[in-house]
């Protein structure tokens, strides 16, 4: 399954799956791109020769038919054994998936890319379900930071997930403090060794 996945891949993306270290990591790079391209090019009415990627300042992947950028928003993320992709004709999109494993830098990464009133809020679960909790939010923050689109540049710590989600809720309606003008739907869903996460950018005449 591997290698029929790498044969869709072009060049440069065969070398990106070189770079992993680990056959697990390379074979869910692997598998996610070439699902991503079979996505692509049924949407798209186009073969997988005539598809390729482009990135913007801040690295955010587009896709281009026969060199030329085409209307559609996609993103993907891969963790372990799972992956997710997501695809929207109009409206940026960000989504993000994480096994629920328990991580040595966990109390180092809370107080790294959480707000004071999270981290307040996280200190309270102990055991098993603090990875859990963890992740819930971690993958609604990496959604929105992938979908916004500009990288490092977004401090993750500097803006909170709703409080109807950190409250439980599978979904809301998120702006960013920097551009409140600009809404996103996020939605959150949970399996049994994961938690995954989408931002979607609202029609602002809605």
């Amino acid at each position: 399954m591997e290698a029929e996945a790498l044969s869709w891949l072009d060049e440069q993306e065969r070398a990106r799956a070189r770079r992993f270290i680990g056959a697990g990591p390379r074979r869910g790079f692997a598998l996610c791109r070439a699902a991503l391209r079979a996505l692509l090019c049924d949407e798209l009415r186009c073969s997988n020769e005539q598809l390729a990627f482009g990135a913007s300042e801040h690295g955010k992947p587009f896709a281009l038919v026969q060199g030329l950028p085409v209307d559609i928003n996609f993103n993907v993320s891969h963790s372990g054994n799972h992956g997710l992709i997501a695809l929207a004709p109009e409206g940026r999109l960000g989504v993000d998936v994480e096994e629920c494993t328990p991580h040595r830098n966990l109390d180092t990464l809370i107080e790294t890319v959480f707000t004071p009133d999270e981290q307040a809020e996280l200190a309270l679960i102990e055991g098993e379900e603090r990875p859990r909790a963890f992740f819930r939010l971690w993958t609604v923050k990496e959604a929105l930071v992938k979908a916004e689109g500009t990288g490092l540049s977004l401090d993750p710590s500097l803006f909170e997930v709703p409080p109807a989600m950190r409250r439980g809720a599978s979904s809301a309606v998120f702006a960013f403090p920097r551009t409140p003008s600009v809404r996103w739907r996020v939605e959150r869903f949970d399996g049994d060794d994961f938690v995954a996460a989408i931002a979607h950018e609202l029609d602002p005449a809605i």
